[in-house]
């Protein structure tokens, strides 16, 4: 009797103690449920007070993302520069590098005026008042060196015969020079000869004399102007003119 006593009362242990690891399951479970939906809830202590920023909510609100700061520790990775010395040392070359470009592109260079002849002579006697009239057409070589246009403001000349200044000739604006080139510049000076100087006029009429060459001096003047910066170029030249009949230049 006392063991089947015994081999009854097993099974009905087994079975309870199945329901009772069912009944703690779903009760942890329903625990679960209760938690997640329970919102969060700040717990402080004697030393601590209540967040500010979320207000108990463990979240904030999406429209003070842009007013709030977030701490970092000081010992935190990203407030350590890194490479520093090579950034700053690449700045300073990076600077120094478009400092001598600059410098070495808007260096004011010279700009050179060469003499470049004369091209055209027109001659005219008028001979009651015993007068020679000639018309020089001269050329003028400008040369820019620079990286930038250069502005001819001002083209003067005198002609000279025997110390005695006998045509002029003055113009402002007169080119644009553009960077790296050269160009020629034309100018034309009406000259006069008669009074004291009539005997030209009868030298150069002489038909027996086939080059009737006298000398004469010109005195030009160029005024240059870049980047603020007027330059003034002088040249003084003697030329051979024939004063008997037209003469070009080939």
């Amino acid at each position: 009797m006392g063991s089947q006593h015994s081999a009854s009362a097993r099974p009905h242990s087994s079975k309870r103690k199945k329901e009772d690891d069912r009944d703690d399951m779903w009760a942890q479970r329903e625990q679960e449920e209760a938690i997640a939906q329970f919102p969060y809830v700040e717990f402080t202590g004697r030393d601590s007070i209540t967040c500010l920023t979320c207000q108990g909510t463990g979240y904030f609100p999406t429209e003070q993302v842009n007013e709030l700061v977030a701490l970092i520790p000081h010992s935190d990775q990203r407030l350590r520069p890194q490479r520093t010395k090579q950034y700053v040392l690449l700045s300073v070359l990076l600077c120094l590098l478009a400092s001598g470009l600059v410098v070495f592109f808007l260096f004011p260079h010279s700009v050179l005026v060469d003499d470049d002849g004369i091209k055209v002579m027109k001659v005219l006697f008028n001979k009651e008042d015993s007068l020679v009239i000639l018309t020089i057409t001269a050329t003028l070589k400008i040369s820019n060196s620079n990286f930038y246009s250069v502005a001819v403001t001002s083209l003067s000349s005198q002609v000279q015969y025997m110390n005695t200044v006998v045509g002029t000739y003055g113009t402002t604006n007169v080119s644009l020079i553009p960077p790296r080139s050269e160009q020629l510049v034309n100018f034309t000076v009406n000259t006069e000869m008669g009074g004291p100087f009539s005997y030209v006029y009868f030298f150069c009429t002489l038909p027996e004399i086939l080059v009737h060459n006298i000398v004469i001096f010109m005195r030009t003047s160029v005024k240059i102007s870049y980047i603020g910066h007027m330059t003034q170029s002088s040249l003084e030249t003697h030329h051979y003119v024939d004063c008997g009949a037209n003469a070009t230049a080939t």
